[in-house]
């Protein structure tokens, strides 16, 4: 199981905006990607437009190819992209350790 981990800055003001888009996004378009197996979004409290986004995917390939290569991204970039005051900074993560 690989962990993307997307650090959103959006434009500020426009939070109540993006948290309805955000949700469409994932519900909608993400929900549907190859080999995608959860999802996870948290807006921070003392920078309230800033996001982590964390979707578990089964291979790596799956968000780096299957998904960013494919159809499915150029939906989801409509959806949350104009909101976006930088692009997000992505990376991916395996499990060293973890409670139970």
């Amino acid at each position: 199981m690989i962990l993307e981990v997307a650090d959103i800055r959006i434009h500020p003001g426009r939070e109540a905006e993006f948290d309805q888009a955000i949700q469409r996004g994932l519900s909608t378009v993400i929900a549907r990607a190859q080999g995608m197996r959860g999802y996870d979004v948290r807006k921070c409290i003392e920078s309230p437009q800033r996001y982590l986004l964390q979707i578990q995917w089964e291979r790596l390939e799956d968000h780096t190819i299957a998904f960013r290569e494919g159809p499915l991204f150029q939906e989801w970039r409509a959806i949350v992209g104009p909101f976006f005051a930088a692009p997000p900074t992505v990376e991916h993560f395996t499990v060293l350790a973890q409670s139970d």
